[in-house]
């Protein structure tokens, strides 16, 4: 299967999670094309400023790998830098939120993988 980027699903969440401003998402691939064993496959966009909120995940994990930007991710209460080449897992039980605290977009490949 290929899935040019032109087919890809896009759509923009304000306040994702609680956090501010907008956030984009390219689905890369749907839950429904992934067998149900990852519910999340997709680019996430945070402007300048915009953040996601402090979220748990319970029965699933959740993976951030930063392509281009850098945030202050918050990884189960503990604050840490992050950059592109970085990556965070948010395991079962665990939570986590990030913010763009740079001045280019914070791109991220976010996969949620179920259990």
């Amino acid at each position: 299967m290929i899935q040019p980027v032109e087919n890809m699903e896009t759509e923009t969440r304000d306040k994702m999670r609680g956090g501010n401003g907008e956030i984009g998402l390219r689905h890369i691939l749907k839950q429904n094309q992934l067998k149900g064993k990852c519910r999340l496959f997709s680019e996430l966009v945070i402007k300048p400023g915009c953040s996601i909120g402090l979220h748990r995940h319970d029965g699933e994990e959740e993976i951030f790998y930063i392509v281009k930007g850098e945030g202050l991710a918050d990884d189960n209460g503990s604050k840490q830098l992050l950059k592109a080449g970085d990556v965070m897992l948010t395991g079962d039980g665990a939570s986590h939120s990030i913010e763009n605290t740079g001045n280019v977009d914070l791109v991220i490949i976010a996969v949620i993988l179920l259990y």
